[in-house]
């Protein structure tokens, strides 16, 4: 299919693609086509200016950038509508009410235009081929002359129509060229000679990754890198660098760990510390000193307070008082503080000494109690 014209893919002329792919040959330019852009923004810019070159609607109109091209590439279907009318060729909305009145099948077309957003693409009959499919031989005319493709697809007439209304599905604009083609090598060499073609051609690029995955042996890496880029220390290799990724990774996790690791000791510390406090305030005695407005002590009157104290000692001395009869003390003689100051030392065993001192603490109780009421 070396003889099929067909323009690749440069930035974003695809209309120019487009159109010279349709009339297979070098027919456009992008300063042809941005010579008809200018031209139709200059009648649009006069026919704004009938109402009035101080309208709010002029001045707005001449702020706007034009609509039938921009500095990538693009040009409108206005553009090219108006470039194929040298030619003698219309377009017609593919499926739109006067197409539908014609009731023409789309095989007995010679070419249509697509266009989805900002990309057109032609789809063309250039003589007859023959299609191999699981079904059998069809006979084929067509040709996707898409300007993304590596070369020319071949369409049999059969999938000719599931093929366009795929390309609606999809959401592509298409429009049928009505008209008498200009003629072309092809077309007469493809009439003579029959084409097959056993690979659909991929698209720009696709090769190009597809190749970059079937890696080379390392070997082979190295002395490609060598010859081709030699090495400053500054690339790496895909398989180096997602070793690199992957260890950077790692580490990072690591590092994550430690500083969970860090905050949970951290946190046990503080719960340690808030545990000794606790027991700390616990073990101080129970009428240790408490903010005033916490304290028990002083919401209780001087009397209710004697009244307790006198409530525990006699408590203890009833307490005493069993233990001396457990232990038999009623037969030995009653030891108090005189006794004791009388004979410090003394024969006195370790029972007596404990019953004095017993006794000397509710003496300096009672004492106390004493004076207290005397207050």
């Amino acid at each position: 299919m070396e003889s099929i014209f067909h323009e690749r893919q440069e930035g974003s002329l695809c209309a120019q693609h487009c159109l010279n792919n349709l009339l297979q040959g070098e027919y456009f330019s992008p300063v042809e086509l941005s010579s008809i852009a200018q031209q139709l923004d200059e009648e649009e810019r006069m026919r704004m200016a009938e109402g009035g070159v101080s309208s709010e609607e002029y001045r707005t109109f001449l702020q706007q950038p034009s609509v039938n091209m921009d500095d990538s590439g693009f040009f409108s279907i206005q553009v090219i509508s108006n470039a194929l009318k040298v030619w003698g060729l219309e377009l017609i909305l593919f499926n739109s009410p006067e197409y539908q009145r014609l009731g023409i099948d789309p095989i007995n077309e010679k070419s249509f235009i697509c266009n989805y957003k900002e990309h057109w693409f032609t789809v063309r009959k250039l003589g007859k081929q023959v299609f191999k499919c699981i079904q059998g031989i069809r006979l084929s005319k067509w040709f996707n002359l898409n300007s993304l493709l590596m070369g020319p697809e071949l369409i049999s007439d059969t999938y000719l129509a599931l093929f366009l209304a795929q390309l609606q599905q999809e959401g592509y604009s298409i429009f049928v060229v009505k008209g008498d083609l200009p003629d072309c090598e092809a077309d007469q060499l493809l009439q003579m000679i029959r084409v097959q073609q056993v690979q659909r051609p991929k698209l720009i690029g696709e090769e190009t990754a597809q190749s970059r995955d079937q890696r080379l042996p390392r070997s082979d890496v190295d002395q490609a890198i060598e010859v081709s880029h030699p090495f400053d220390g500054t690339g790496m290799l895909d398989e180096d660098e997602e070793n690199f990724q992957r260890a950077l990774a790692l580490s990072r996790q690591e590092i994550d760990m430690e500083d969970e690791e860090a905050d949970l000791r951290r946190a046990i510390q503080l719960s340690m510390q808030g545990s000794r406090q606790s027991e700390f305030s616990n073990s101080l005695p129970q009428n240790a000193s408490q903010p005033p407005h916490t304290s028990q002590t002083d919401s209780l009157s001087s009397e209710d307070l004697r009244r307790r104290r006198q409530a525990y000692f006699e408590k203890q001395q009833q307490q005493l008082q069993q233990q001396d009869l457990t232990l038999n003390l009623h037969d030995k003689p009653t030891i108090n503080s005189s006794t004791l100051e009388a004979d410090p030392g003394g024969d006195m065993s370790e029972e007596d000494m404990l019953q004095a001192a017993m006794n000397m603490s509710l003496e300096s109780a009672r004492n106390h109690l004493s004076t207290e009421e005397k207050k």
